[in-house]
């Protein structure tokens, strides 16, 4: 029997990048599968690809996480599609990097109502089926940049510190239905962002991580799978850095 066999996920930012190697971790290991992108095009293709290989497993649901309204209505759509929802992972993010000498309102705006308000709004669309299932997990996606900060990216870091906060503030509201919330933290990880740096840029980034290496996608979804089963029972409010070791 697969591990999330009987299990409902939600992936929001499942249309590429770390998004999309959660989702397809999750739907490996049995889960069915909502995909939530703003992209109309980058959810249906995460759904599509995990369809191909395990089929009728994912459905492609297209929506902007920071708007409210259309975060609800989404998230009863999801509802009535599959009954309920037993793992939330809050992984929608953006960035708008700019110093703040620079950094205007709409950068500010932008980033924080996409990566805090839109985990907020999640959790507000799918907690009444996540307390009521008991034993049900939630993940919020931060970064290593919301425990250290980084210049150029005070909107960046304050959103995902934000992220910090919310997950261990909802680990003690949910813990007595057996609700776990944690948060995984990681660092530089091989995407389509840092695909686009350059070769000495990305050595400097290197020399400040003890393993020498940037992560993978997967290593943060074989983060998720350990804390969304059976193993992370026992663990809430906690940070799971996954960083190489660029913060002890």
């Amino acid at each position: 029997m697969s591990k999330f066999s009987d299990k409902v996920a939600v992936v929001t930012g499942a249309g590429r990048g770390i998004g999309n190697a959660i989702a397809k971790k999750l739907a490996s290991e049995g889960a069915k599968i909502a995909a939530i992108s703003r992209s109309v095009e980058n959810s249906q293709s995460c759904a599509e690809e995990i369809n191909s290989e395990f089929p009728d497993v994912a459905r492609s649901y297209s929506v902007d996480v920071s708007n409210h309204d259309d975060m609800m209505d989404v998230g009863k759509k999801i509802l009535n599609d599959f009954g309920k929802v037993d793992i939330l992972v809050n992984n929608a993010g953006v960035t708008r990097d700019n110093l703040m000498l620079r950094m205007n309102e709409d950068e500010w705006d932008a980033v924080l109502n996409t990566n805090l308000k839109g985990a907020f709004n999640s959790v507000k669309a799918f907690q009444r089926s996540l307390l009521k299932q008991g034993g049900a997990r939630i993940i919020n996606i931060s970064s290593v940049i919301g425990l250290i900060g980084n210049a150029g990216q005070a909107n960046y870091a304050a959103s995902k510190a934000g992220l910090i906060g919310l997950t261990k503030s909802l680990a003690r509201e949910f813990a007595s239905r057996s609700v776990t919330v944690n948060a995984i933290a990681p660092g530089f990880i091989v995407t389509d962002m840092t695909d686009s740096l350059s070769d000495d840029l990305k050595d400097g980034i290197k020399s400040k991580i003890p393993l020498g290496e940037l992560g993978d996608v997967d290593d943060i979804a074989n983060a998720v799978e350990f804390l969304a089963g059976s193993s992370g029972k026992y663990i809430t409010g906690q940070v799971l850095t996954v960083d190489g070791g660029m913060v002890i």
